[in-house]
């Protein structure tokens, strides 16, 4: 029997009289690609903090490899939410990657030979060379989620956690990120957990879905979950569910046709009658 790389057992998250989600169940095996949808306010980056071992569930089992989630876990990779670096900040994409090792591998010391190779490797991995050693600041959006990527792999992680990684990239940006993504677990075999307002630069990768919204959750197959009558039936309200030549878009109540700056269809949370706030 193999072992989840991920498991969520009867799994709840309140906070006060708020429900997060409740009775949640999910067993992520290796190599699987989970997206994370919802609403803003659902819970998503909460499930992404009890993975990392920062915030502990209300009730329920979380284990990693068959053990609690540990905070500096090397088991875990984190790939945070963009946000822009200081444009004085005096660190170069290659020092950005090597916090990735020397945070939880002391055993490496600091500029060893061996650390080189290591961050060169995971530079190259996701086709940054060219600007490792230009100062993060001055970098494209794009550029840096490359190093921060890179970053959260140079440590062979069994799992890899993604929090909103295509927020505020351009669309070609977006498919790239997504490749690379889905290029290193094909390549390693490791567990991909991808938060996400939008489902379709990753669609063509998505084993499973989590839906999260209004205190309740749903796991299955894309086009199990991603059904007017289902997200219906979490919202509470009437939402549908469009397929635009292979696009998926999520349409609230009082929504018209939602599309994001540029003209592009994109899964999309109506803000208004879909309850989100």
């Amino acid at each position: 029997m193999t072992v989840a790389v991920v498991r969520l057992h009867d799994a709840s998250m309140r906070f006060g009289a708020r429900t997060l989600f409740e009775h949640l169940d999910l067993d992520l095996e290796a190599g699987e690609f989970l997206a994370v949808l919802g609403p803003n306010g659902a819970g998503k980056t909460t499930l992404l903090q009890i993975l990392l071992g920062l915030t502990r569930l209300s009730e329920g089992v979380v284990e990693i490899d068959g053990r609690p989630p540990r905070r500096g876990s090397h088991d875990v990779g984190y790939v945070p939410q963009q946000r822009a670096f200081d444009r004085d900040l005096p660190i170069r994409g290659r020092d950005l990657v090597r916090f990735g090792l020397d945070g939880h591998r002391r055993g490496l010391p600091f500029g060893s030979a061996a650390t080189r190779v290591r961050v060169d490797a995971a530079i190259r991995s996701v086709g940054a060379e060219r600007y490792a050693d230009a100062p993060v600041g001055l970098l494209s959006g794009g550029e840096q989620q490359r190093l921060r990527i890179a970053q959260a792999l140079i440590g062979d992680p069994t799992v890899l956690l993604c929090d909103e990684p295509l927020l505020s990239l351009d669309l070609s940006h977006q498919q790239e990120v997504s490749e690379l993504i889905d290029a290193r677990r094909r390549d390693t075999g490791c567990s991909v957990v991808f938060v996400t307002h939008e489902i379709n630069p990753i669609l063509p990768y998505v084993d499973r879905v989590l839906y999260l919204a209004g205190g309740k959750c749903a796991v299955g197959a894309p086009d199990e979950v991603l059904t007017s009558e289902g997200l219906s039936a979490l919202y509470g309200t009437e939402i549908d569910v469009l397929n635009v030549r292979g696009r998926i878009i999520v349409v609230g109540s009082d929504d018209a046709a939602p599309t994001e700056p540029g003209g592009h269809h994109h899964h999309h949370h109506d803000h208004h009658g879909a309850g989100s706030h």
